[in-house]
Parts: C-alpha cells; sequence; structure tokens
C-alpha cells in the first residue's frame, strides 16, 4: 500500500514550519516505529533544516530531482542522509544559485517514487505557493499550513489558502495547525477559525526554552525533550492522524495534475542588469507597462519631452550635493512646466492642485524614487514594504497598514532599484538577486528580484527617526519607566557588558542607541555594523561598516572581520549593531579580556532564547568548543540581558531586564530584576500593564558601589 505524503507550508516566513516538519516526522517514527522520510523542499531556507536536525548532507534535492533512470531505494540511499534519530532526510540547496537547477518534472519523479518506498512522507516547502510547491501539492494527501496567533500572520495564512483555493485544490486537504499557541492571547481559536473560515486541526504550544535547546544540540526536540509538553503535542497529532484515517480518507480526493507546469511556465522573464534608466538616458520609466488612464497617459508624454529636451544623460542626478541637486531639480521642473504649457491635457488637470501634483510625480520619476518619495517623507512612516508593484504595505505607529501607492510597472520599480544601488557600486541581476543598501538619509533597503521573489521586485526599507531618540523619548512612549532608564544609565556608565535582545522590528537598534548615549563623552567608542544605523552624540567615536563581495564574488568584509579590526584600535567601548553569526565567540572574547562596557543586539524572543542564540552563535564561529566552555564564556563576560519586544498593539516596551548571575551546573544562571506585567487591553486594544521590580537585588551593584555609582535600594521593591 503506498504511503502518503503531507506538504507543509507557513502561513507567513518565521511562524515555525520548519521546526514543525522536522517534529512531525520524528514523532511519526517513534510513535509508530516506521521511518518516516522528510524532504526539505523551502528553497529560500537554504538549509535551514540540516541545523533543525544537525546534518551536513553532501547531497541535496535539487540532485535526487536529476537522478536518471529508476528512482528506486538504492538511487536515494546515495542522496539521502540519516539523521542521528534515524530519520531519512533530503535537503535543499545551499545557495540560491543551486535552487535554480531544480528539475520540476524530477521532483514529481521523486515524490511518487517516495511513497512506494516510505509510509510517510513530510515535505518541507515554503511559504509562497510557487511551481515546486504545486507539483507537492499535486502528490500530496494533506496540507498541513502552520499559522499562530498573530493578526499579520492569519492575515497572509487566509492569503495563502485563497492561493492553494485557485489552484483548485479540494479545501478538505487543508488542515490548519495553530503554532507557538497560547490560551491568553487575544487571537484566540475562534478568531483564526473564522478568518480562515477552517476548523484548527492541532495546537501547538508555545515553549521556546525547550525549542531554543533543541535548536542548539541539532535535534529536534521530539527526540531531545521526549517529556516536554510540546513534545507530547506532536504525539497526540500523530495519534489524531491515525485515530480519525485522516490520511486514507483524504487520498480519495480529486487533485488537480498540471498546475504546476502551467504555473512554471506563466513565471515572466526576469528584468535583467541591463534594464535603462532615464538618468542614463534609457527608455522611459512609465514605457513598461500599457497606459491605463488619462493621467498616465499625459505623464508618459511630458517625460518623453523632458528626455528629448534635458539630456539627463549628462546631468550627476545622484549628487550628494544638496545645493547642485537642489539646481538640478529647479532646473528639471522648470522643463516640465514649460513641456506641460505646450501639452494638451485633454481636461486631464482641472485645477492648480492637480497641475502641482503631476509635476511633482513626474520630478520624483526623473529625480527620485517615484511612487516612494511621498512615504519616505512621511516622518510618521517607520517601514516601507513593497511585496509587489500593486501592493505597498506601511508601518505606522507600529501597526502595517496597505498604502494606496503603486507603482506603474515592474520596469519602474526596477529603475527605482537601479538607482538607489548604482551610487553604491552595487547591482541587481539575475546573478546577485539580492542586496542591501543604503539611502543617503541613513535609511536601510533590501532587495530581492526574481526568480527569487516570485510575484517580480520586492523592496524593504527600513525608517531612522531624523530626531535622535533618547531615553526620554522612549520614557515618554512607555518603553521604559524612569528608574529602569536611571539604572541602566548606571549600568552603561559602570561598563557592564549589555545585549540588548528582541525580535525584528522590536526596537533593539532604537533602545541600543539611546543606552550608547549614556557612555561618557570621554570614552573612545567604536562602532561594527551591518548598516550604519546607530546615532551617537558623542565626539570619540570611530564607526565601522561591513562590505559586500563585489561583481567577481571579492573583497567580503564581514562584522567578525571588523570586530577584531576593532580589538587593535584601543577602543573603551565596542558597540556591535548587531550579533548574527561567528563574531559573538570573538564579542564574548572581547567583553573577557578587559573590553567591558560593550553593548550589542540580538535576535531572541526572551532572555532565556538570548542564551541560546548566543551558544548558536559562537557554535557557528568554527571553533570546536564544548557547549559548557560556551556557556562559561557567556555567564562571565555577559551582565545583564535587556529584553525589547513589539507587541501586539504595535508599541514597543522593555518586558525583562534580567541579570546574567553566573553558571550553575551546566545552565547559565538568569536572574530578572524588572519585568513588564501585562494586565489585559483597554476598549482600543491598547496594552494595559506596569512594571514591577521582582525584589532580588542583582549581584554587580555592590561593584557599581564601589565605583562611586549609588543604587537606592528602594529601586528593587516595587511597582516601577
Amino acid at each position: 500500500m503506498p504511503g502518503h505524503i503531507i506538504a507543509v507550508v507557513g502561513g507567513k516566513g518565521g511562524v515555525g514550519k520548519s521546526v514543525f516538519a522536522a517534529n512531525l516526522a520524528l514523532a511519526y517514527l517513534m510513535e509508530l516505529r516506521q521511518r518516516p522520510l522528510l524532504i526539505d523542499l523551502d528553497l529560500g531556507s537554504l538549509g535551514d533544516q540540516n541545523l533543525i536536525l544537525g546534518v551536513r548532507p553532501q547531497k541535496t534535492v535539487v540532485d535526487a530531482s536529476k537522478i536518471q533512470g529508476a528512482v528506486d531505494l538504492k538511487a536515494l540511499q546515495s542522496i539521502m542522509a540519516t539523521t542521528s534519530t534515524g530519520m531519512s532526510f533530503i535537503a535543499a540547496p545551499g545557495d540560491t544559485m543551486a535552487a535554480r537547477e531544480l528539475d520540476l518534472d524530477g521532483v514529481g519523479r521523486l515524490l511518487k517514487a517516495a511513497v512506494g518506498i516510505f509510509p510517510f512522507v513530510v515535505v518541507d516547502c515554503g511559504s509562497v505557493v510557487d511551481a515546486t510547491t504545486v507539483k507537492v501539492f499535486e502528490q500530496a494527501t494533506a496540507i498541513f499550513t502552520v499559522t499562530t496567533q498573530d493578526v499579520i500572520v492569519v492575515n497572509q495564512t487566509r492569503r495563502l489558502l485563497g492561493k492553494i483555493q485557485e489552484h483548485l485544490f479540494p479545501p478538505d486537504m487543508v488542515q490548519i495547525i495553530v503554532n507557538r499557541f497560547s490560551p491568553n492571547a487575544i487571537v484566540n481559536p475562534q478568531v483564526i477559525q473564522k478568518n480562515l473560515n477552517k476548523t484548527i486541526f492541532a495546537a501547538v504550544p508555545e515553549e521556546g526554552e525547550t525549542c531554543s535547546g533543541a535548536l542548539a544540540r541539532g535535534q529536534p526536540f521530539v527526540g531531545s525533550a521526549p517529556q516536554a509538553t510540546i513534545t507530547r503535542a506532536f504525539h497526540d497529532i500523530i495519534r489524531r492522524i491515525q485515530q480519525t484515517n485522516l490520511l486514507v480518507s483524504l487520498s480519495n480526493l480529486k487533485k488537480p495534475t498540471g498546475a504546476a507546469a502551467k504555473l512554471a511556465n506563466s513565471v515572466p522573464n526576469t528584468v535583467g542588469a541591463g534594464a535603462s534608466t532615464t538618468s542614463s538616458g534609457g527608455s522611459s520609466i512609465f514605457s513598461a507597462g500599457k497606459s491605463t488612464d488619462a493621467w498616465t497617459a499625459l505623464k508618459l508624454r511630458i517625460h518623453k519631452g523632458l528626455v528629448e529636451g534635458l539630456d539627463l544623460k549628462r546631468q550627476n542626478v545622484d549628487t550628494s550635493d544638496s545645493k547642485q541637486r537642489e539646481n538640478l531639480r529647479e532646473k528639471t521642473r522648470k522643463a516640465i512646466l514649460d513641456i506641460l504649457g505646450r501639452e494638451d491635457t485633454g481636461g486631464v488637470l482641472q485645477s492648480r492642485e492637480s497641475s502641482a501634483q503631476i509635476v511633482k510625480e513626474v520630478l520624483d520619476e526623473a529625480l527620485g524614487l517615484g511612487p516612494l518619495e511621498d512615504l519616505l517623507s512621511d516622518d510618521t512612516v517607520t517601514e516601507i514594504m513593497v511585496n509587489s508593484r500593486e501592493q505597498i504595505y506601511i508601518e505606522k505607529s507600529g501597526k502595517p497598514m496597505l498604502s494606496p501607492t503603486v507603482f506603474s510597472s515592474e520596469q519602474q520599480m526596477m529603475n527605482i532599484i537601479e538607482r538607489i544601488v548604482t551610487p553604491l557600486g552595487r547591482r541587481v541581476d539575475e546573478k546577485t538577486p539580492y542586496v542591501d543598501a543604503r539611502l543617503p538619509d541613513g535609511s536601510r533597503v533590501h532587495i530581492i528580484i526574481p526568480p527569487l521573489s516570485l510575484r517580480g521586485p520586492t523592496i524593504t526599507i527600513r525608517k531612522f527617526p531624523k530626531k535622535r531618540i533618547t531615553y526620554k523619548d522612549l520614557i515618554g512612549f512607555g518603553s521604559m519607566t524612569d528608574d529602569i532608564a536611571d539604572f541602566l544609565r548606571a549600568c552603561v556608565e559602570a561598563k557592564l557588558n549589555v545585549i540588548v535582545s528582541g525580535g525584528t522590528g522590536s526596537g533593539k537598534t532604537t533602545l541600543l542607541n539611546a543606552l550608547s548615549n549614556f557612555i561618557p563623552s570621554t570614552e573612545r567608542i567604536i562602532t561594527v555594523e551591518d548598516s550604519a544605523e546607530l546615532q551617537l552624540g558623542q565626539e570619540h567615536v570611530v564607526r565601522l561598516e561591513t562590505r559586500p563581495k563585489n561583481i567577481e564574488g571579492e573583497g567580503e568584509v564581514s562584522i567578525r572581520d571588523l570586530v577584531k579590526c576593532c580589538l587593535r584600535m584601543r577602543p573603551d567601548r565596542i558597540v556591535v549593531g548587531e550579533c548574527r553569526a561567528g563574531e559573538a565567540l570573538d564579542m564574548l572574547q572581547a567583553m573577557n579580556t578587559g573590553h567591558d562596557g560593550s553593548l550589542t543586539t540580538i535576535h531572541a524572543n526572551s532572555p532565556r532564547d538570548c542564551i541560546a542564540r548566543l551558544e548558536t552563535l559562537v557554535m557557528m564561529s568554527g571553533v570546536n568548543m564544548p557547549l559548557k566552555a560556551i556557556r562559561e564564556q557567556i555567564a562571565s563576560a555577559v551582565h545583564l540581558i535587556i529584553q525589547q519586544a513589539r507587541l501586539s498593539d504595535g508599541s514597543r516596551k522593555v518586558t525583562y531586564v534580567t541579570e546574567v548571575a553566573g553558571i550553575q551546573g551546566d545552565v547559565v544562571s538568569l536572574q530578572d530584576v524588572f519585568v513588564f506585567k501585562q494586565e489585559g487591553v483597554d476598549k482600543k486594544r491598547k496594552i494595559i500593564g506596569k512594571y514591577v521590580s521582582t525584589g532580588l537585588v542583582p549581584k554587580f551593584v555592590e561593584e557599581m558601589e564601589s565605583k562611586g555609582l549609588k543604587i537606592p535600594r528602594s529601586l528593587f521593591s516595587g511597582v516601577k
């Protein structure tokens, strides 16, 4: 009897889809004592499953898709890896170029053969419905869709389900899994079921410490933590699948065929590096798409006249000289007005305001970043997320919302992208389909284009406030209290080593900025960043920024390289924008060798997760250290962890101030000093809560007082 395929997809990146897939396969093995096959077909993850499983396969699913002849057990054995828990595993490729070699028909042959050999096949798919994912759906018995109790994730999951239905897959195939479940979350199961119009199949509880520990060990927690609540949840899922005869009943559903091939053939050709821009005298920025209305047609004619009458090719459009830039803008504005005066507008311009608007739009297209200019100039916008030319989301007050702004075409987007990257000596094309850059105002930009981005070019811009945010501003925002700010000031002045921990967009860099400005102006500060974001007010500051590979793939300078460099530059303080790889080891060693007062940030969801994340990053350094030695390094180097979080109402708060109190046995001991206690929400769904002290006095307080920094004991008792 043939086996069954479960396709695991995520409603959005970061929901824990890959961890779910790995533990589901292992739970099947442990519950039923039958060997499953886990296939990683999330081509965008670049091998995350390898870290989850603790394996380093030599062959990948790309090799499996190219098997010539019969795809039998012998052929698969040459491709598969075997995990420490006894699972069979086929890995995803570790780079995007290799991923492009995947043979879609070969994937179909692989899956067909796999269900003839294995009773249970789990395929870790991506979070988009592309041709590869649809190919899996065509042969899958069930589609397990992983979501979380997050409004944005639920919304993206709903869109994902819509895409699945567009390809005519039976709705019953889709089973909803709620990951990181908490009974106290605002988005409860009823809300999720109502929004998705689907019954929840299973919920996996939140158990961050168990998950982080398993990741650090390179073994799914179902195997490494058999008594954990989250492990029992996976065994319950397997039992429910068996008891309800779910897979057998779903296998009778009629599924479409040929959808993957149709989708693959419909993917548009990638816009390459040769796309010309207005600034280089090439084709019009409006010309890629058809004029859909009279307004667009008029802009097209104005722009054509501008290209003919004003030789922008000879103009320094990207000059950093503000006076030159203003002169060029005024010269171009006059040229546009002159063209407009000769044009038959056909009644499109009904008022002075509409005339001014079309002049502005043409100016923005010719000399700026087109539709993005208004969003960039809006100080209330903190993030711009271009998902496609017709879908631009912005973030205001911590909340994402859809902007009415759109691009006229993908060609226009590509021209804007080139305008961003060209002054930096970078390029975006099929060979290098993604890039990190920085705008002149310091805003951080990430760009990714097809074939990696299936809906066309995408742009994500993280804006930074023009006014430097201080600790007083954070107090005013409710991100911390006066007492906590005074305590953190004393910690920084006493040269404690501090880590700011938090998720993406939680405000880590903003808080790091505020803390950095507590450093006395007499000290020499060296900052190390991927993208220069820190805004220190001191004079004695040296700013270092990483450098990516050049076009030839050479010349890269990493954060780790710069951390090593700054140790030779006589720093009083080292401030690293973010530790995300092996530089964590160098940072810890610096902290342990006399460079006290160092500050950095780490992506983690809690202080305990921060420790686990540090352990993982040190392991990525390539230095073979026992886990206990790593933990001893952390315990002796780090004094304080400040947890920053973005709450469900969009507010950003310090949620924990935690002391690293040493090591007990093999575990780094943590002691919360201040905690934000959420008490509920008001009628406007705003979080209600208060800061409380745990009553525990940090061990380092006595050392701080010996340096003349008086810390009132009353600070550590009561509500703050």
